[in-house]
């Protein structure tokens, strides 16, 4: 028997799938999901192949070789792959060891000669229907749901693909209705959705919850209604659709946080091109350590929990990256560019506003938690996920706060220059990524200004600088990271490969660097 997973595998939709989809959603006067949809197709084609089956099979006899049959009649043949033949003639069979039988001649559509089979047995046969395997085919043996649960991507994507060149289907906050059957939106709707908005400081609402506040756009179904007002309030530019998978949530665009609408500053990556083979094993494994959300490594599926050391650009513009090591645990969405998200500080349980931005890899609104509990440029960051859908755990290790030797980046004349100063620190963090920034307006106003600057000469500046703070005269190549990234936003592959690939830089082992003394 043939299983779900083979089924799907040969699951192709036809016009004619699209056109009996269309009517059902006529029929239920209720928009749904490509997923609904095509749990109700391969429901469907499952009914019309076990239909399909019976009819073929009406008015036969299963092979049993116990059994009489007679010229004309029509028999089917397990062994045969079900296949069905007519009895052609039936005459005596001669074999002492069986005793009296027949021989039936029977044609297959498919073969030219006749074949021919014993019935009437009176001996025990392999094939007599009582040892219970021949059994007639009259449905499969899954269901709808199990098809999807095999193979819901494969089926589900096929499905969309076709139902998006349906010129006569509306698509809209993941469901599809029929374009002429959806209701009208005027403007004196979308006037009371945003002033219901605007009474709730921006929003997230649902949109049942607008409904109840703005009354019936019309006399129709519930489903309806909130249909075609998220497909009105979709095509209006006041309104933003900010829910996560499954959920949709309407936020007005004017109230939305500047940093959400438009990357800050501080996090804009102009790609460096550069040679991967420039990367020796350790360089790959640090940059890996590192983990920067802009290195582009698969995220890590099914954690409750992950971390990020804290970089100068988000420290600065209060966003925290979406590496791979935390990703999985924020929503996403399958269309909305922003996702509205509770975060939850894990240290006293106050809640504040997120914002996910998946494609630009970083989460908005953690300034006032950065500057509720001082954390530093290279605080270690914890996030878990919480019991309550929606709300995001943010949090690190905290202890009663101690003085700490803390390199405070400083602009000399015209380059950059580190000092040691003592710092009050009360949570974890990475030793040699930690930094302080004080004269801000100073230090990026010397980075706006050498923004054109070529990487190799910004590190140039910055390894000498680094390096005059220890015996040695090194710099790590993490230190160098964290310090490049207050100048110029840059994840560690570009700036691992120009240290290797450049004659100025001279590596002492260890990821330790310096110039080179050539």
């Amino acid at each position: 028997m043939v299983s779900s997973r083979q089924w799907s595998r040969s699951f192709t939709v036809t016009p004619e799938d699209i056109e009996y989809l269309i009517n059902h959603l006529l029929e239920t006067e209720m928009p749904m999901s490509t997923r609904d949809l095509a749990l109700a197709l391969v429901a469907h084609r499952l009914e019309e192949e076990t239909r399909a089956f019976r009819e073929q099979f009406e008015g036969a006899a299963l092979y049993d070789p116990a059994r009489r049959y007679e010229v004309g009649q029509r028999v089917i043949f397990p062994a045969q792959d079900f296949a069905i033949a007519t009895v052609e003639g039936v005459r005596p069979g001669e074999n002492p060891e069986y005793g009296a039988f027949d021989v039936l001649q029977v044609a297959f559509p498919d073969h030219e000669a006749p074949r021919e089979f014993a019935a009437a047995l009176e001996v025990p046969h392999a094939l007599n229907a009582e040892n219970g395997e021949n059994v007639l085919p009259g449905s499969h043996g899954f269901s709808a749901e199990e098809v999807l649960a095999d193979s819901e991507d494969e089926v589900v994507d096929a499905l969309e693909a076709r139902l998006k060149q349906n010129d006569s289907l509306i698509y809209v906050t993941r469901l599809w209705f029929p374009r002429d059957l959806i209701l009208d939106l005027n403007e004196g709707h979308r006037h009371l959705t945003e002033a219901v908005l605007d009474m709730v400081e921006g929003g997230p609402l649902s949109t049942e919850d607008i409904l109840d506040q703005i009354g019936e756009i019309a006399r129709a179904p519930r489903e309806l209604q909130v249909f075609s007002l998220n497909l009105g309030l979709s095509r209006d530019e006041r309104f933003d659709e900010v829910g996560p998978s499954g959920e949709v949530l309407w936020y007005l665009t004017r109230m939305e946080p500047a940093e959400v609408r438009k990357t800050p500053a501080a996090l804009r990556y102009t790609p460096i091109e550069y040679q991967f083979d420039q990367l020796t094993d350790d360089m790959q494994a640090l940059e890996e350590e590192i983990n920067d959300e802009l290195s582009g490594f698969e995220p890590q599926r099914g954690i409750s929990e992950g971390h990020v050391t804290l970089i100068y650009p988000h420290r600065r513009a209060g966003t925290l990256p979406l590496n791979a090591s935390i990703q999985a645990l924020f929503p996403t969405a399958r269309r909305a560019p922003r996702i509205y998200v509770t975060l939850v500080d894990g240290q006293d349980g106050e809640e504040f506003t997120g914002w996910v931005v998946h494609t630009e890899h970083y989460v908005h609104g953690l300034a006032n938690f950065y500057r509720k509990h001082k954390l530093p440029i290279g605080a270690q960051i914890t996030v878990r996920k919480s019991s309550e859908p929606g709300k995001v755990i943010i949090d690190f290790g905290a202890y009663r706060a101690r003085t700490e030797y803390v390199p405070i980046f400083g602009i000399k004349g015209d380059t950059p220059s580190f000092e040691s100063a003592k710092r009050s620190i009360g949570a974890n963090f990475d030793e040699l990524m930690i930094l302080g920034v004080e004269d801000l307006a100073t230090v990026e106003a010397f980075a706006e200004a050498n923004q054109r600057k070529p990487i190799a000469g910004l590190l140039r500046m910055l390894v000498p600088a680094l390096a005059s703070l220890t015996p040695q005269g090194t710099v790590h190549a993490k230190t160098l990271y964290s310090a490049l990234n207050v100048l110029r936003r840059c994840p560690p592959g570009p700036m691992l490969a120009m240290l290797n690939a450049n004659p100025d830089f001279e590596n002492v082992g260890g990821h330790y660097w310096r110039l080179s003394e050539r």
